[in-house]
């Protein structure tokens, strides 16, 4: 079933995009203390667990498993839900490239599109699924999809009449054409942008070019009237899908930068926004507060004796922008190229930088911060007003895995999916995996393990970069010290080019809608690895990962068909690390049939010899 939904929940208490200073609860929210789940998310976890055992079934008993019965599994499972498997999915930072591609996997994972749940298909994972995380590109997915009354890919691909939803056909810095959205042109497009920024201002609360960024984003990504200028992230979790446990639990992931620093390192501090909360639980901040009141004054924890409330800090498309402030810089070298931007415009931009050191030009504001006087012996932002908040994919963590290598939130499995570029023809080669098995290795881990992966050469080499691989199979193989659990295995799913040219820039700015289309079937094709013509047990394979966790804590013995996936998808630790020069992959699929050689994929450019039925063939159901 597709549709597409204007949100009900603006729930800004300006109504607008400034915060406002409001009375505080009876209960004055506080700094909860990391290391355990909030309250409000144990919860909401005993309402979605439930949720996710039907949907987990009819995907189980389609994969039909030989020799299992899912049936008796799932209903045996389902009577102590820690048994229960527990699915993840992450989609990495990469741009628009990352948002498509990204959406043709949730597209494939989700029982609403098209075909999904045919021979084949994965449709229903997503519904199976507990946790949906988005980093910059990916998390621009994520909020869409969430912000759109958890709308499908489809519809959101689709559009609707007087929609600028997904029309990425139009530069973000044009702006929409005409239509229903009010925009008439590019001027009163970031004229309108300017207003809504300086009524922040104007509000008291400091801005930053992220403001700019994120307003110009939600034209794109929100379905409402100026791209929801007062829709706010924590609204997600007052949707009845949401307090019914019957969608994911969404996180995005930003990095925190230390005062006066320039370089990201692996030692940076990964904060996280859910519906929920935004924190922290690497050992340097160690806390989380109630995303709802962000801006509020947490002066050493606690709201102090007579103090206010602030909220609408946490406005959905700062909290995207925030997530993908790298292209902050991106908007300022690019605004003024553009054809009837506004000077005041561009002059009021510049004038936000000038407040900053030219080389802060990528971070996100979040003043007061609220974390002021909070564990002052490892916290480096503890005495600092800002919070200054950067790019998740500025540590080389490109996926957003950090929040879900928890252990308190028991995943099983996470479905990672890398729209990286990290090869000079803009393809993933692991090295978002390989950063965080490295901080893992490190104290600011908090003692969270990782599976071990490979270096980029042996990624490239063995071709674990141009297709899935499971990392972390045998949860005998780690090593645990006191408190440690083991980590989830990992499902590695790497952009490769199935039926499209899906290595685009991570700065282009606009795409056709036939690109568009094209890049997100690519991933859909990635998700079901051309709907079974590469791999006929790849269904099964998904649901043999999905198990894997859950069969090993119920002592339960492995079916011979994930023994033969596990073969086949785990990497085995071999290495294969000489360079052998640029990484040129061929397309995986023609006209529908699994090809050994085909012509190869660069950046940007045409391809020889591919006719354009190549493009929008494999799965002429699925996505329409």
């Amino acid at each position: 079933m597709r549709y597409l939904a204007h949100r009900a929940l603006p729930n800004s208490p300006s109504q607008g995009y400034k915060p406002a200073v409001v009375p505080c609860p009876e209960t004055k929210p506080k700094i909860r203390r990391a290391g355990s789940l909030s309250p409000e998310e144990k919860a909401w976890l005993k309402l979605r667990r439930n949720a996710t055992i039907d949907p987990m079934l009819d995907f189980l008993k389609r994969a039909d498993i030989a020799g299992f019965d899912a049936e008796a599994y799932i209903r045996s499972a389902a009577a102590d839900i820690s048994a229960l498997p527990n699915v993840a999915i992450a989609a990495s930072g990469g741009g628009y490239r990352a948002l498509m591609n990204g959406a043709g996997f949730v597209a494939a994972a989700d029982s609403r599109t098209t075909g999904a749940t045919d021979k084949g298909g994965i449709g229903g994972l997503l519904q199976a699924s507990t946790y949906l995380a988005g980093l910059s590109g990916g998390g621009w997915l994520v909020t869409s999809i969430m912000a759109n009354n958890f709308s499908t890919v489809e519809s959101l691909r689709d559009g609707s009449p007087g929609s600028s939803i997904w029309d990425f056909a139009n530069s973000i810095f044009k702006g929409p054409e005409e239509s229903g959205v009010g925009i008439l042109n590019t001027a009163t497009y970031w004229g309108d942008i300017l207003e809504q920024v300086s009524s922040k201002e104007d509000a008291g609360f400091d801005t930053s070019i992220t403001d700019f960024w994120g307003r110009a984003l939600s034209y794109q990504l929100v379905n409402a009237p100026d791209g929801g200028p007062a829709y706010t992230f924590s609204s997600i979790a007052l949707t009845d899908d949401f307090q019914q446990g019957r969608i994911p639990f969404p996180i995005l992931v930003a990095d925190g930068r230390a005062p006066g620093a320039k370089i990201i390192s692996l030692n940076s501090t990964v904060y996280e926004f859910n519906a929920f909360e935004m924190g922290s639980n690497d050992p340097t901040t160690f806390g989380f507060v109630p995303t709802r009141y962000i801006a509020s004054n947490f002066s050493g924890g606690v709201i102090p004796a007579g103090g206010k409330c602030v909220e609408g800090f946490d406005q959905a498309g700062y909290v995207m922008g925030t997530s993908s402030s790298l292209f902050n810089t991106f908007l300022l070298t690019n605004i003024t190229s553009f054809k009837d931007v506004p000077q005041f415009v561009v002059d009021a931009i510049l004038d936000v930088l000038s407040n900053l050191d030219k080389d802060n030009n990528d971070i996100a504001q979040y003043a007061p911060n609220p974390f002021l006087g909070w564990n002052n012996e490892t916290n480096e932002n503890a005495h600092s007003f800002e919070l200054d908040l950067v790019d998740g994919g500025e540590d080389l963590q490109n996926l957003p895995l950090a929040p879900l290598l928890q252990p308190m939130r028991n995943v099983d499995v996470i479905f990672a999916v890398d729209s990286s570029a990290d090869t000079p023809y803009n393809w993933p080669n692991g090295t978002a995996v390989r950063a965080t098995y490295d901080r893992a290795l490190s104290p600011i881990a908090n003692g969270t393990l990782f599976p071990p992966v490979p270096d980029a050469n042996t990624f490239v080499n063995l071709g674990l970069n141009s297709r899935p691989t499971f990392f972390g199979c045998d949860p005998a193989n780690f090593t645990l010290s006191k408190g440690q659990v083991v980590p989830p295995l990992l499902v590695y799913i790497p952009n490769a080019p199935y039926t499209a040219m899906s290595n685009v820039s991570t700065f282009t700015s606009s795409y056709p809608d036939s690109q568009r289309n094209d890049i997100i079937r690519n991933g859909l094709d990635a998700g079901t690895q051309g709907n079974g013509t590469i791999d006929a047990q790849w269904t099964a394979c998904v649901a043999c990962a999905v198990l894997s966790r859950s069969l090993a804590r119920t002592n339960t013995i492995v079916p011979s068909v994930c023994t033969d996936c596990f073969s086949r998808y785990c990497w085995n630790g071999s290495l294969d690390s000489v360079d052998k020069g640029p990484y040129e992959p061929k397309f995986k699929i023609e006209n529908g049939t699994t090809v050994a050689s085909g012509a190869m994929v660069r950046g940007g450019g045409s391809v020889a010899g591919l006719a354009t039925a190549v493009l929008v063939v494999s799965l002429g159901v699925l996505l329409g």
